[in-house]
């Protein structure tokens, strides 16, 4: 997709082939990943791309039986390069339009990048507020280390007088502390990754006791060396800690598997029985921004999914 945007578009990316992409693939930070990323969203330029982009993704995802996506995307990193907002949400909201004519329900979370300043991701919120039917929280992504929750309070606290949901990247690569910014300073709902909050018992305790869900991607994690092997994956020790974790795609296109493949390898890299993946495929609609009416509806099929394999 990347290069038939990009011929569309009228755009030289930097690689001459799509296996030359490909290769770039092998990153060993998310610094390198990051780079890639960047690069290849320059294709991104008309609301058919963006329309194009989302559409491929739902159609992808329904394949793996998802029922329900909440969905990042990164609005600096597209109106930096002059693409307007609303062309932006055009294209993804009438995917998400389609989408949901075929059965998924899509939540958007606009995401602040954090290696962006504080005052940047301030004048994006207030671009983004006159579109604010059409997403359901906020989140805080990008490079993590050097780029502390705490550069983002001010933000946050906005977003949260809006009504919106809270959501941000911590200890993926950055420290614990990082872990326990999002949650005192920016209040957060959910912890994207969490990955190094296993490193502080007293942290564990607070997620535990407060419930505060962990959006843990097995694949990214692998393929960006936060973990080495996945039978080192801190998962098991997560649910055996009583956490809220749920498995998750992160950029899978770049990081080599969807949900199901996510589920897939991990279950059979920590041997985790039935009952663990369900509690996982549980928290995953418990941890979600759904209705309650809709979130036990979703558990009702879960159960009867159980049932079928007991």
């Amino acid at each position: 997709m990347v290069f038939a945007l990009a011929d569309r578009n009228g755009i030289t990316l930097d690689f001459a082939s799509i296996d030359a992409l490909r290769d770039a693939y092998s990153f060993s930070s998310l610094q390198d990943f990051l780079d890639v990323y960047y690069a290849g969203m320059r294709v991104l330029r008309t609301t058919r791309d963006f329309y194009d982009l989302a559409t491929a993704y739902f159609e992808r995802a329904m394949q793996d039986n998802v029922r329900h996506a909440e969905v990042f995307f990164d609005p600096q990193a597209h109106t930096d390069r002059g693409v307007p907002l609303a062309d932006v949400f055009d294209g993804i909201v009438s995917a998400v339009k389609d989408a949901a004519s075929s059965g998924l329900t899509v939540y958007l979370i606009p995401c602040f990048l954090r290696h962006l300043s504080g005052q940047d991701a301030m004048h994006t919120l207030v671009e983004l507020e006159p579109f604010a039917e059409h997403f359901c929280g906020v989140g805080l992504d990008s490079s993590e280390l050097g780029h502390p929750p705490k550069n983002f309070v001010d933000v946050f606290e906005r977003a949260r007088g809006l009504g919106l949901k809270l959501v941000a990247h911590a200890g993926e690569e950055g420290p614990p502390e990082y872990v326990w910014e999002a949650l005192d300073r920016l209040h957060v709902d959910r912890i994207d990754h969490g990955n190094r909050a296993l490193e502080d018992s007293t942290l564990i305790e607070r997620l535990r006791d407060d419930k505060v869900p962990l959006t843990v991607c097995p694949l990214s994690n692998l393929k960006l060396a936060v973990v080495n092997d996945l039978r080192t994956h801190p998962l098991k020790r997560m649910l055996d800690a009583g956490l809220v974790a749920t498995v998750n795609s992160d950029d899978p296109s770049y990081f080599g598997g969807y949900l199901n493949k996510n589920f897939v390898k991990i279950a059979a890299s920590l041997e985790l029985c039935v009952d663990e993946v369900i509690t996982l495929t549980r928290n995953s609609f418990t941890a979600s921004f759904l209705p309650e009416s809709e979130i036990q509806k979703h558990l009702v099929e879960i159960g009867r999914v159980k049932d079928r394999l007991a």
